[in-house]
């Protein structure tokens, strides 16, 4: 396969509906052709593989990487990381909450700067309700005194870096710890970390799979706090 500059994972869990405005919308923004987008069926249970079997041979910058059982938010992203040629390597989410051209204004800081190597480029989000801006202040300022680096807006897509730092990871998480896994990595190695303001709006179809109510997000802070417990222990920080 041709190399690219940008290899752009995006994890499918149960977004039939999502898959066909996805695709289109990268089909508007991309404008170039050294960029593949990588569409992982994350052991969905709905119609999404034959979605995807019958739209990608419509877009030629798109394939497929198949999870036959969902094994973590994390696990999907990591199988479709594995599979990038880019020379920079990234994720965003199939929900339409994240705007693909928000991959392309980070792809375009990246060459703004010289494609560096060192470089971690993240959104920041904005135009979010209240109450998730508020659960979000509280897990940021967590992380950042727990781990002892800056850690804000945790979860903000996309997530884009160089091939040659994914090279560094270590047994990283299967579940949605992985956002913070990567940001703290980042922080670790002193790597430029640049953040541009994303619009977060609703979502156009399906839900969530986590982020459903208080009990999944005491789930979630349950296990995003059991990962910094060990994350803590095994690089000793």
């Amino acid at each position: 396969m041709a190399k690219k500059k940008l290899s752009i994972v995006v994890p499918c869990y149960n977004e039939e509906k999502n898959i066909p405005l996805i695709l289109n919308r990268f089909l508007k923004v991309l404008g170039r052709a050294d960029i593949e987008v990588i569409l992982v069926n994350n052991g969905s249970t709905d119609d999404s593989e034959n979605v995807l079997k019958e739209l990608l041979p419509q877009y030629p910058f798109a394939r497929s990487v198949r999870v036959e059982v969902n094994q973590g938010y994390g696990f999907g992203i990591i199988a479709g990381l594995n599979e990038a040629v880019g020379d920079y390597i990234g994720w965003t989410h199939a929900d339409m909450q994240t705007d693909p051209n928000d991959v392309m204004r980070a792809l375009a800081i990246i060459e703004e700067k010289g494609s560096p190597l060192n470089i971690f480029i993240k959104g920041d989000r904005r135009n979010r309700q209240l109450f998730d801006q508020v659960f979000t202040w509280g897990m940021s300022c967590f992380e950042s005194m727990y781990l002892g680096k800056r850690l804000w807006d945790i979860n903000a897509q996309p997530n884009i870096f160089s091939r040659s730092f994914y090279s560094t990871w270590k047994n990283p998480p299967h579940d949605f710890s992985l956002d913070l896994y990567a940001l703290y990595m980042a922080r670790r190695q002193d790597i430029e970390v640049v953040r541009f303001e994303v619009v977060f709006p609703k979502r156009i179809y399906g839900q969530s799979s986590w982020n459903t109510g208080l009990k999944s997000k005491g789930k979630f802070i349950k296990r995003t706090l059991d990962f910094s417990v060990s994350l803590k222990k095994r690089l000793k920080v």
